[in-house]
């Protein structure tokens, strides 16, 4: 092996983050159209999938703690995105529903996705590869910490 220096370009870690901010930058005018953050946009995407999750659900769907979470939350709710209610079979959880203009926002979120595939190269096999592999090394990285 070499004796050199490291460099960003050898870390899989930067290639990573690189990534993640340049996926942020390509959401951000398409979320700030609908008055989105790309974390509220992904709290939609989760509850379109699956309404009405307790908190601690939610937050283990995301990746997200429950002191992140619950701000943001808040702010979906004055915002008219989400509704959040004690859960009745345990009033120690609280569960999020889709307010009625979340709900309509699942109609605008389409287009999103279509802009990100055409910017990402529009090759769905190899972004479904990619993703998988992701998806593959953070249940590693997970185990592990």
């Amino acid at each position: 092996m070499l004796n050199r220096s490291l460099s960003l370009d050898d870390l899989l870690c930067f290639a990573l983050y690189a990534a993640n901010n340049a996926m942020g930058r390509l959401y951000r005018p398409l979320l700030s159209q609908h008055g989105l953050t790309y974390p509220q946009y992904l709290v939609l995407v989760a509850l379109w999938q699956c309404d009405g999750q307790k908190v601690s659900d939610l937050g283990g769907a995301l990746n997200l703690e429950s002191n992140t979470l619950t701000p943001l939350l808040k702010r979906m709710e004055q915002a008219d995105l989400v509704l959040r209610r004690r859960n009745p079979e345990d009033e120690r959880s609280v569960i999020v529903s889709l307010a009625p203009r979340g709900q309509a926002l699942q109609k605008e979120a389409g287009p999103i996705s279509r802009c990100i595939l055409d910017a990402a190269g529009d090759d769905l096999a190899e972004l479904v590869d990619l993703r998988n592999k992701i998806q593959d090394l953070t249940e590693r990285l997970n185990a592990k910490g």
